[in-house]
């Protein structure tokens, strides 16, 4: 983890709707934010408008993962 980002919530919001907006994507982004809010978890699942959440900010770049084409 890097830096760290906040932002507030909207009417209707979980933490995995936080995520996707953000990061474009859940996954692993999830539960990193969960460890750094760890008061989220007590609200439930959809946040009160205006909720402070704070994002962790990915600063190194995604691994490329390799691969072999056996077939053209």
């Amino acid at each position: 983890m890097g830096s760290l980002q906040t932002v507030r919530s909207i009417e209707g919001d979980t933490v995995d709707k936080i995520c996707y907006r953000y990061f474009g994507a859940t996954g692993d982004h999830t539960e990193q934010v969960l460890d750094t809010n760890p008061h989220l978890a007590a609200i439930g699942p959809v946040l009160p408008n205006g909720t402070v959440v704070i994002l962790p900010v990915q600063v190194t770049a995604p691994t490329q993962s390799n691969f072999i084409q056996l077939w053209d």
